[in-house]
């Protein structure tokens, strides 16, 4: 039986310097997930315009352990909002109390002129509120006074100053009474 020269041809060695498919792990990518947003989400108004992830939606035990489980891996922090930290630390009681803290800064800062939701903050956070007067006003500040909820500290409420250059250390706001009596000094800045 004559198999003709092609069979004859060697196989070529596997090269070795050949890359390796990069693979995520499972949990990893289920974390992708869960924290993906719909893409009309970016033009929430409010924070729980922005309540659409299965982290906002599926039974709070389950994304307590999905969380714990992609963060044991330790390689490089995990975008997660403010309230997943905490209660993930055992800092926070609930998801829902998240959510009420969020509401409750959304009714002070929504009725004081100048305030603006921002939806579009880092993957899975929950937006952030920035004071447009305090951007490029007499100051002449690139970056507005900006205010986000944290799991820094206890009292979930930081600000960042308005400021061109370098950002600044946030101050840490007592929680809503704090944020309620200091909000003529952070509006100030113009």
């Amino acid at each position: 039986m004559d198999t003709g020269p092609e069979i004859d041809t060697p196989v070529p060695a596997q090269r070795s310097e050949a890359r390796q498919p990069l693979l995520e792990p499972l949990d990893r990518l289920q974390w992708s997930q869960a924290i993906e947003l719909p893409r009309d989400a970016t033009s929430a108004s409010k924070p729980s315009e922005m309540r659409r992830a299965w982290i906002h939606r599926a039974p709070e035990r389950e994304v307590v352990a999905l969380f714990r489980a992609v963060r044991s891996d330790g390689e490089q922090p995990i975008p997660a909002p403010w309230w997943l930290r905490a209660l993930a630390d055992g800092r926070l009681d609930s998801r829902d109390t998240g959510f009420r803290v969020e509401d409750r800064m959304t009714q002070l800062l929504s009725r004081r002129p100048g305030w603006e939701y921002v939806p579009w903050a880092a993957d899975g956070e929950s937006g952030y509120w920035e004071f447009m007067p305090s951007e490029r006003g007499r100051s002449g500040h690139r970056i507005p006074t900006t205010i986000l909820n944290t799991s820094r500290h206890d009292g979930w409420i930081d600000v960042l100053p308005a400021h061109s250059g370098i950002t600044p250390e946030p101050i840490a706001v007592a929680g809503l009474a704090g944020l309620r009596s200091r909000l003529g000094e952070f509006e100030a800045v113009r």
